[in-house]
């Protein structure tokens, strides 16, 4: 579905050239849940900002769904950390922002908003203004206002890393349970291993200085994890030796 094909993304100042990424390729195929894990510095926010069509590559190309990437677009919604709220709008209308540019009524609209704040229990909220609700119910109704459009994929970056321990594994249990229901394409960017062990199919390790993809690692887990099993606890410590390998050659990984 996502085809990053050797991908640099580079600018100049004061006549020096700086590399955030380097020759980056990956492919994301439908229904997958992928998360971007690196120390910051890496460019995992840049390769999703590339993806998601607010960068252009400096050399290479990223498709979707065979066509290039030249712009943002409806069928694939960014959430950011800052949630985005309007603060003089409802929750409700908020979630409603991504419908108004389609030809709904006034009560399809409504309808639609009610759906997915139900989705993620907020449906209490509707009538509430962003600055009654927690940090955590406020990143809950950013998630409704991006399904509301209906995306084929969902790019998140570090969506729940200004939030505290308890209500970041809630959420973490919510998103996944959301992408699996929707079967959407989620790209999420994270650099919490434990978070990207719960919630990826696939994690995509890079390196920094520049940005390259350093290890592929393939989460053989059932979707609902344990973080205290062993075999949790065996890949987190397999992602943490991964990172303090040398290797100039990405490696792929089935565990």
């Amino acid at each position: 579905m996502i085809d990053v094909s050797n991908v640099t993304i580079s600018f100049e100042e004061e006549n020096q050239t700086h590399v955030i990424l380097d020759d980056v390729s990956l492919n994301i195929e439908k229904g997958e849940f992928i998360c971007l894990l690196g120390p910051s510095g890496c460019g995992k926010s840049t390769l999703l900002n590339a993806m998601a069509g607010f960068l252009k590559p400096t050399s290479g190309e990223i498709k979707i769904e065979n066509q290039i990437v030249q712009k943002p677009s409806m069928k694939y919604v960014t959430i950011f950390q800052n949630y985005g709220l309007l603060p003089w709008r409802t929750v409700q209308k908020n979630v409603e922002l991504g419908l108004e540019t389609q030809k709904y009524s006034k009560e399809k609209k409504a309808k639609i908003a009610s759906h997915y704040l139900k989705m993620v229990g907020l449906e209490h909220a509707a009538k509430k203004r962003p600055a009654q609700l927690s940090g955590g119910m406020q990143q809950r109704v950013a998630i409704a206002r991006a399904l509301a459009v209906e995306p084929d994929i969902l790019f998140m970056d570090e969506p729940f890393g200004a939030l505290d321990a308890i209500t970041r594994m809630k959420l973490q249990t919510d998103i996944l349970e959301i992408a699996q229901d929707t079967k959407k394409t989620v790209v999420f960017v994270t650099h919490d291993i434990e978070e990207a062990v719960f919630l990826a199919d696939r994690i995509v390790i890079m390196s920094a200085n520049p940005g390259r993809i350093k290890a592929l690692l393939t989460v053989q887990l059932p979707k609902h994890r344990d973080r205290t099993s062993n075999d949790f606890l065996m890949i987190r410590d397999k992602v943490y030796e991964i990172f303090n390998m040398k290797s100039h050659e990405t490696i792929e990984y089935y565990i």
